[in-house]
């Protein structure tokens, strides 16, 4: 038992963790004051996702959805030049066009499913 009485019917509450600003060591303070730094407009900060072969989860920077990119693809480069090579060594009968068919030599070109705008292209 305690010398001082009981103890008390609670535990005193932790302390809050430190805030971001605290933790790296930078003044809280701001050269606006709330009303005048939404005057300026909000600050938008974008991250910059890598898009890839299939539907990449995103936040559309034109309606600022968050979505599923919606793809589709297209023949690029790569197949293009290599229906070139094939035609230049003699294959013209339709066998040129064979790697407009194969996915591994398409682009991928990403769109968002909510305002339809263009998002990005995926080369191969």
């Amino acid at each position: 038992m305690n010398k001082n009485g009981p103890p008390p019917p609670y535990e005193p509450p932790p302390s809050a963790p430190p805030s971001y600003a605290q933790s790296v060591g930078v003044s809280p303070a701001s050269p606006f004051t709330p009303a005048e730094a939404y005057a300026n407009g909000p600050t938008i900060v974008t991250t910059i996702v890598p898009l890839g072969t299939g539907a990449t989860h995103t936040i559309c920077p034109h309606c600022h959805a968050e979505i599923d990119t919606t793809t589709r693809t297209e023949p690029g480069m790569i197949a293009y030049i290599s229906s070139v090579v094939i035609a230049l060594l003699g294959c013209w009968f339709g066998c040129c066009l064979i790697p407009c068919c194969i996915d591994e030599c398409m682009d991928v070109h990403h769109t968002c499913p909510n305002c339809k705008a263009y998002l990005g292209r995926y080369r191969r």
